[in-house]
């Protein structure tokens, strides 16, 4: 059960209104109660999901390190789903939660993101030789777009673990958001 309560956007100015009824995630409600951020908040999400050079399926085995290593089962319902619309497959989608990230499901590109993403969310850092061996692969913007992914994933994780969201079902596959590999 939620610790906080969900927000009333009946007691909120239209322009945030408009933005949280029918809101797809109790997230969004949740996050609608720092009014004057909210609508950044979601451009900025929506920029994670859906601008970044970034290889999107590497963007959410990313986001899967993230909601298995801080155990956030709310991210993880969603993500999977997003994940496997991109193209994951079960056993990697597995071996994700499994702590397999040498799996052989996975690409070597693949392995790399996951071990890197690790290292940043459990040591609070990457080290420098996992800097330059993902740079080498993604670049300097993919390591930099890679390390906003999970920064902003890891917020959200500690935002619903101290608010007690429960998970929501995952979004029907017609709209799951950053599932366009464009």
């Amino acid at each position: 059960m939620a610790r906080l309560p969900p927000f009333d956007p009946d007691e909120a100015p239209d322009s945030i209104r408009e933005l949280v009824q029918g809101a797809p995630l109790s997230l969004f409600t949740m996050v609608a109660h720092a009014q004057s951020a909210l609508r950044p908040w979601l451009r900025y999400g929506e920029t994670l999901l859906t601008r970044l050079e970034l290889d999107p399926l590497l963007r959410e085995l990313a986001i899967l390190q993230v909601a298995h290593l801080v155990d956030s089962r709310y991210e993880w319902v969603q993500h999977a789903a997003i994940a496997r619309a991109l193209g994951a497959s079960e056993q990697q989608v597995e071996a994700v939660e499994q702590d397999r990230e040498t799996d052989a499901s996975f690409s070597d590109e693949q392995r790399l993101v996951l071990a890197f993403s690790r290292e940043v969310i459990l040591d609070g850092a990457a080290s420098e030789q996992a800097v330059a061996e993902l740079a080498s692969r993604l670049g300097a913007r993919g390591v930099i777009e890679l390390l906003l992914v999970i920064g902003h994933y890891m917020a959200i994780a500690r935002l619903i673990a101290t608010t007690g969201l429960a998970p929501d079902p995952p979004l029907a596959a017609g709209t799951l958001p950053g599932t366009s590999a464009s």
